[in-house]
């Protein structure tokens, strides 16, 4: 059976489970390879089963490894968030806030946000996780999330923003270079920023016509990535209304929003009773609204 030196054992487990390999593991928990190697196997040892299979492709994980997963994702949520708390009393304006957005978001929207509440309150340490899927604030995934779907859970506080707007844009260059088109019609003869995966294509109403990955001429799931393409004048791609106008780019079709997306600040009921959560959440509020707002008004 287990002993008391359990856990530090399912920490190895689930860093191999999340980087792939052992030593990419043995640099996630600052372990030498050998010794997370041994925890591995010492793992084996008292669970009395294999964990991974060793194979000329790598580590591949057995059912029972895959069967612990969830839980040992749990449980590092849960000490990450227990430190967390650990970090600061309820009323202390020192500690840690784990804010989680999407990649865009968390890359153009919120870094101004977050340098001014660190200005303001430089006791706090801000870890900031992107994913363009959704944490899961009640396992204390993230402490305080920007999203762009509404939360379903009962438990968590959440306040809508509005609705960000996108629209198709080019660079200057790139319309100077091959024109504008006047409607939908005209983009079959433009080159097209677009998905790379068909299960990140979406038909959206609206659009007559076919949307399909072979559209596309650049291709990328990345949206960081189709921004950079569409900003460096590789062709018109779909941007938030608000970065667009910061970079200068041109709208395209500037009659016709692709999609408008709310926003919501979320974070967990049980978080109200801690300071510097809640005034992290209001100024998230505050920003975000304002950005909502300034890429809504009309130029």
């Amino acid at each position: 059976m287990p002993g008391p030196n359990d856990w530090d054992l399912f920490q190895s487990l689930h860093a191999v489970l999340e980087a792939g390999t052992l030593s990419a593991a043995a640099r996630l928990r600052g372990l030498t390879q050998p010794t997370l190697g041994r925890h591995i196997e010492t793992l084996e040892q008292r669970l009395g089963s294999p964990l991974f299979l060793r194979s000329p492709r790598g580590l591949q994980p057995t059912d029972l490894a895959l069967e612990l997963k969830p839980h040992l994702h749990d449980m590092s949520a849960a000490a990450s968030a227990a430190v967390r708390d650990a970090s600061g009393a309820a009323n202390s304006l020192v500690g840690s806030i784990r804010v989680s957005a999407s990649e865009m978001v968390g890359v153009e929207v919120l870094p101004p946000m977050l340098t001014s509440f660190r200005e303001e309150h430089p006791g706090v340490v801000i870890e900031l996780k992107l994913s363009n899927i959704n944490d899961d604030l009640s396992r204390r995934e993230a402490d305080i999330a920007v999203r762009m779907t509404p939360p379903s859970q009962s438990s968590l506080v959440a306040k809508k923003v509005g609705e960000v707007v996108l629209g198709f844009y080019a660079a200057p260059e790139y319309l100077e270079r091959h024109g504008t088109p006047q409607m939908m019609e005209d983009f079959k003869g433009h080159t097209i920023v677009g998905f790379d995966s068909a299960a990140s294509i979406r038909d959206v109403p609206g659009i007559n016509m076919p949307v399909s990955r072979e559209l596309f001429t650049f291709r990328s799931d990345s949206d960081l990535a189709q921004t950079a393409a569409v900003r460096a004048g590789f062709g018109i791609g779909v941007v938030q209304t608000g970065l667009a106008r910061r970079w200068g780019l041109v709208r395209v079709l500037p009659n016709f929003d692709f999609f408008q997306m709310g926003c919501w600040i979320v974070m967990h009921e049980n978080l109200r009773g801690s300071r510097r959560m809640r005034l992290m959440f209001d100024h998230l509020v505050e920003g975000c609204t304002a950005y909502v707002r300034e890429s809504r008004e009309p130029r």
